[in-house]
């Protein structure tokens, strides 16, 4: 499903527009995008939390010289699926 299908589903069981579904949704992005940048976490009970992990730094290799490299430290962004979530999909 990719956004498009995703604001249609949203319009069609919520009775919304397909306008208002889809500025529904990108201020949901936005939300939780603006949360996860301040380093917050944003927790929907049964279906899911997205939160920001720390990646430290680590060893790889240049797969085209075999040469080894540093990669840096990074925050990622993460989501742990909710109880029912896991249930609805098993």
């Amino acid at each position: 499903m990719n956004k498009s299908e995703l604001i249609d589903a949203i319009a069609e069981s919520s009775g919304l527009t397909k306008v208002d579904a889809g500025r529904a949704l990108d201020g949901f992005l936005g939300a939780v995008t603006g949360a996860l940048s301040k380093g917050d976490s944003v927790a929907l009970v049964g279906f899911g939390t997205y939160s920001v992990k720390e990646r430290a730094e680590r060893k790889g290799r240049n797969p085209q010289s075999g040469e080894e490299i540093t990669i840096k430290a990074a925050k990622i962004p993460s989501f742990k699926a909710g109880k029912s979530l896991k249930d609805a999909v098993n």
